[in-house]
């Protein structure tokens, strides 16, 4: 996506789609729900929050009537924490009427993954896993199977960052982050592709090395 550079991913089923966060305003939610129907023709079914900041789930009510999936604990976050998302929105440049509009309407997750659970889109599966936490205390990945012998694909959200450096703010968990991607690396295999939260995908070599850096940056339990 233009602006903060985060991705919106897509898994595409036989009877509809899962989508992997949904952008920072509702603007851009509706302009990624019209490409992907003018892409697949299929209906979006699922949404899966990779974890609870603004660019990442504020374009969820444009999936209006679709299944939203969080780790456990992000739609408490969602609900107590209105004023800090729409600030924090705004202070990286969302248009406030926007970032206002975006919260006062935001979709909450149906339903909380605990650990890992598998959503059937018609002859594709995905599996949500919680990794957390890492990044945020609530951090999912989605982790899905590769088809006529192709990668593996796993989204990261913002355990894994391509176009800069991973961001650990005031939320974040840093020294629980290394295990988080162990995880994702154990998840996705040495031949999977990573897709991060911002930038371009990677593969597993990359994944590795953040890891690494996180580490000798702040220690590991």
């Amino acid at each position: 996506m233009p602006g903060w550079d985060e991705t919106v991913g897509a898994v595409a089923g036989d009877s509809g789609m899962l989508v992997v966060d949904t952008g920072a305003t509702l603007g851009d939610g509706a302009r990624a729900r019209r490409y992907l129907h003018e892409r697949f023709g299929l209906p979006v079914t699922h949404v899966a929050l990779t974890h609870p900041h603004f660019d990442h789930v504020l374009g969820a009510s444009a999936f209006a009537g679709v299944e939203v999936y969080g780790a456990v604990g992000i739609e408490d976050l969602l609900v107590h924490s209105k004023d800090e998302l729409r600030q924090d929105a705004v202070r990286h440049g969302v248009d406030p009427r926007e970032a206002a509009e975006a919260v006062d309407v935001l979709v909450h997750p149906h339903h909380r993954v605990a650990g890992e659970l598998t959503v059937q889109l018609g002859g594709r599966e995905a599996l949500l896993a919680n990794v957390g936490p890492a990044h945020t205390a609530h951090d999912l990945a989605v982790v899905v199977p590769g088809v006529l012998g192709g990668p593996d694909v796993v989204f990261c959200g913002d355990l894994v960052e391509e176009s800069g450096e991973p961001q650990a703010g005031p939320d974040s968990h840093p020294v629980h982050w290394p295990a988080a991607l162990d995880r994702l690396l154990a998840l996705g295999g040495e031949d999977a592709r990573y897709v991060p939260g911002h930038g371009a995908v990677v593969e597993a070599a990359f994944v590795r090395a953040q890891r690494d850096a996180l580490a000798e940056r702040f220690g590991t339990v």
